[in-house]
């Protein structure tokens, strides 16, 4: 009985002394790699995560829209990110998945090289985008620091921006 209340009195000090991070405090994303570097998005964000299917190529639209797929019913435009961020476009293969992200008025599938981890980073360990990049106008949220790594988290509304 001893040693039982020793482990009580030991865990109720360590959460005194290391208070539990609030939920507010936290982002979550979801992790995938773009060629050599890793990017994420809010979770919440994301209506699902699918292996690449079947899409319709449509005339006089960007270079990188790929096309459109139907999901449930739903006609979604494909956007290869790739290209869309100026990188060599590559064969599709057993790691390639599409993400489909929601916003307020938009829904688009994103094609992505690789997925890499569901991320809870504290608010305290994101930066803003660097000066030289118009943080108004531009697609990135800020840069996410872990321990071993940096990664750049998007804004989803400006990834869904219809400019075609």
């Amino acid at each position: 009985m001893n040693n039982k209340l020793n482990q009580v009195l030991k865990k109720q000090q360590q959460q005194i002394d290391e208070p539990e991070i609030e939920e507010e405090d936290v982002i979550q994303l979801v992790g995938f790699i773009i060629g050599n570097e890793e990017y994420a998005i809010p979770i919440l964000n994301i209506q699902e995560i699918i292996k690449p299917i079947d899409y319709t190529r449509v005339p006089q639209v960007p270079d990188y829209i790929l096309g459109v797929f139907n999901l449930r019913g739903d006609v979604i435009p494909l956007i290869d990110l790739r290209t869309k961020f100026n990188l060599d476009p590559i064969k599709q293969n057993g790691d390639t998945r599409y993400i489909v992200l929601k916003g307020e008025d938009n829904t688009a599938g994103f094609v992505i090289d690789r997925l890499t981890e569901a991320i809870r980073l504290k608010k305290n360990r994101v930066s803003p985008p660097p000066e030289t990049i118009n943080s108004e106008t531009g697609m990135i949220y800020g840069v996410g620091k872990r321990d071993d790594s940096m990664l750049t988290i998007l804004k989803v509304e400006v990834l869904l921006k219809r400019d075609f």
